[in-house]
């Protein structure tokens, strides 16, 4: 999740999303439009002697509302940093922490396998969500000087973060609660059969949280549940690959150099066009001789009228600016690289440059389907394309 650094603690980024811009105001007025009713509530629960009629006067709800957003945004950011320490304890890189609409975000460079790491970097958010606030009703009992306004503001941030800590450990993975259930599972039962558990949870969660929020008008509540639903599935299908993909490289599944069609840069755009049409491929390497120069694909050529084809090289249209893969990487690696440059295919490049073959999202898929089932890499590899079985888009 992108967002712009606005400063860094223990070596960690920390960024402000664009959507945390438009959700702080919004919680300030919500907040600041209900100040009177919620130190009434307060004051019957806990006894904290809050003028009511002073808090609500004037601008001072507004400036309550901000205060009181700010602290409860500065409450999720230490909730983040409780999950990051613990996860760099235990030799896990964080990326960043990032504020959005939902709170707050600690991107991992890869997520934890053992039960035991998740489990304690899962709890300690919440952990420390109760810490602070158990720290804000300490401030309110000594008595915050007499202070309404401080009353009130850590009064409510005490409320808020225990109910926090409490609604993230429900079961519904990703969230803390469900990282945990899976930390749980995973004791007894592969990582991957845990994570599709969990995400099986956090869906019935999602989608309950969800019938709630269309049944009491609670937006926030749906986008929650929409993220949750998404969120799980995601995490449990990239598991899946993970688990299906382990010890299997970029060389098992690739397309090799001698099974592959290839153009020349000084080919006509109507000639590949031809060439696509008749053997059912949406993109090709681009050599000069032996040396990989570009690749061309189906959206490269339609960018020429039809009118102008003739006039048009392959060298005019195609992309130099390559992402490679190296044939002893990773095949989930080549999947993640293919879905970070928003490509169908890569290039397979050896350490003297040398083109050695191409992997495609198809080819991956096909390696995934073909181990899901029982069957091994090789089965696939160096395999011989065919008409209709081009390396191209899912």
């Amino acid at each position: 999740m992108r967002g712009i650094k606005i400063g860094s603690a223990f070596g960690i980024p920390i960024r402000l999303n664009w959507t945390f811009l438009l959700v702080l105001p919004l919680f300030a007025y919500l907040i600041g439009g209900e100040v009177g009713t919620i130190a009434g509530v307060m004051n019957e629960v806990a006894g904290l002697g809050i003028d009511t009629a002073a808090v609500a006067a004037g601008n001072t709800p507004w400036i309550l509302g901000l205060a009181a957003a700010v602290g409860l945004f500065v409450g999720v950011l230490l909730h983040e940093f409780g999950h990051s320490l613990v996860a760099m304890r235990y030799g896990y890189e964080i990326e960043s922490i990032t504020l959005w609409l939902l709170g707050g975000l600690a991107s991992f460079t890869e997520f934890p396998e053992d039960w035991k790491h998740e489990f304690w970097i899962a709890i300690a958010g919440p952990l420390v969500s109760v810490a602070v606030g158990v720290a804000c009703y300490g401030v309110v009992l000594v008595g915050a000087g007499g202070s309404n306004a401080v009353l009130f503001v850590f009064g409510y941030l005490a409320l808020l973060n225990v109910v926090l800590a409490v609604f993230n450990m429900l079961p519904a993975f990703p969230m803390d609660g469900g990282r945990v259930l899976r930390a749980l599972l995973a004791r007894n039962q592969p990582h991957a059969q845990a994570t599709q558990r969990a995400a099986a949870v956090g869906k019935v969660f999602a989608f309950l949280m969800g019938v709630i929020g269309l049944f009491t008008f609670q937006l926030l509540l749906i986008v929650l549940a929409f993220f949750i639903y998404i969120a799980a599935s995601g995490e449990a299908q990239q598991t899946t690959l993970k688990a299906a993909f382990e010890g299997v490289t970029v060389t098992d599944i690739m397309t090799r150099r001698e099974d592959l069609h290839t153009v020349t840069e000084d080919a006509s755009v109507a000639d590949l066009m031809s060439r696509m049409f008749e053997e059912r491929h949406t993109g090709y390497p681009v050599l000069d001789g032996d040396e990989l120069v570009g690749m061309v694909t189906l959206e490269d050529a339609r960018s020429v009228k039809e009118v102008e084809r003739d006039a048009y090289r392959v060298e005019d249209v195609m992309a130099t600016d390559l992402v490679a893969a190296d044939p002893s990487a990773d095949a989930l690696t080549a999947l993640q690289t293919m879905q970070e440059h928003g490509v169908g295919r890569l290039p397979v490049v050896d350490a003297e440059g040398e083109l050695v073959g191409l992997i495609s999202r198809s080819d991956l898929m096909t390696a995934f389907n073909i181990i899901q089932t029982g069957g091994t890499p090789g089965v696939v590899s160096g395999r011989r394309q065919e008409p209709g079985d081009e390396p191209g888009i899912l």
